[in-house]
């Protein structure tokens, strides 16, 4: 593996908090059994019933702020910047002034956090409101043309990330490494290669968020009845193993994102010990986060 750093940004701020203060925890207690080079730099996700969160996982409730507070403290006490998915595609310029999402943003508006974006007109709020946070150019985008794309990279993105169907895409791939430093890629996506239906299924979870109606289902074109991590790897082309982050850190990139925001907690752990874990201490590490979580929940088994 290459000497230089490689940067990982976790998925589930609020979903995945327990294993994910676990994981950090566990690679400071046994930091010889993890990759030496790897960091975890950003932990994405929203709090609970923000209308402006995206992407294809709905978060539902409500969070008061002292709870918030305590979220957003318990990632960058750990030095780990909290990077919030406000990527809903249906965005206007009424909601913007979110009394909620506003809230949410002043309490981390301490200079360490980070926001996804993909709409103007949030975007443009952000940096003239908070202009401390850094703003990554989404996935949920869906830029698939090397033109478009590489005018991501003039804009003033902090990263920008790669829609997960250009991952082996050489000639994107190759065409990009002049600017590799700012490019984040989606590791283990678990959705079919071109899926017809990833822009209806933003849309329809962004429309979930914004009118709290529950009876809004996505019906997914391709449910995978094995969606974990090792059948991504023999089903899904977009696929990145070790192998091949090695390869393309030795080409520029280092940053690399775990996707999974609200998928199976086992499918996480799995992922997690898959990428951050040497081989020979995988079962050790596996067991050692496995056990831990289930005694801070009294036993119950993770799902």
């Amino acid at each position: 593996m290459a000497n230089e750093t490689i940067y990982w940004h976790i998925p589930g701020i609020c979903y995945f908090g327990m294993i994910n203060h676990v994981l950090l925890d566990t690679m400071k207690k046994f930091p010889s059994r993890f990759y030496e080079n790897y960091k975890i730099a950003s932990c994405y996700g929203t709090i609970p019933g923000a209308i402006w969160n995206g992407g294809r996982n709905i978060i539902k409730g409500f969070t008061y702020k002292d709870e918030v507070e305590q979220v957003i403290s318990s990632y960058n006490q750990r030095k780990i910047p909290v990077r919030f998915t406000w990527t809903n595609v249906l965005l206007e310029e009424k909601h913007i002034y979110d009394t909620y999402c506003n809230m949410i943003m002043k309490v981390g508006d301490n200079g360490m956090n980070q926001v996804l974006a993909n709409r103007p007109v949030l975007e443009e709020y952000i940096r003239k409101e908070y202009p401390r946070y850094k703003i990554i150019s989404s996935t949920t985008k869906r830029i698939l043309n090397l033109d478009e794309l590489l005018k991501e990279f003039e804009k003033d993105y902090f990263l920008v990330v790669l829609d997960y169907d250009l991952n082996h895409n050489q000639k994107v791939i190759e065409r990009l490494i002049p600017v590799a430093n700012k490019v984040e890629i989606l590791v283990n996506e678990t959705c079919i290669p071109g899926c017809p239906k990833r822009v209806e299924h933003y849309r329809e979870i962004s429309k979930y968020q914004l009118e709290y109606d529950t009876r809004i289902k996505f019906p997914c074109c391709n449910p995978d009845p094995d969606k974990n991590t090792f059948a991504a790897m023999q089903r899904r082309p977009q696929f990145m193993s070790h192998e091949d982050i090695e390869r393309y850190a030795e080409m520029g990139y280092r940053n690399f994102k775990i996707v999974g925001r609200g998928g199976p907690k086992m499918m996480l752990i799995d992922s997690y010990v898959y990428y951050f874990v040497k081989e020979d201490s995988r079962d050790f590490i596996k067991n050692y986060i496995v056990s831990t979580v289930m005694k801070m929940t009294g036993g119950q088994p993770i799902r």
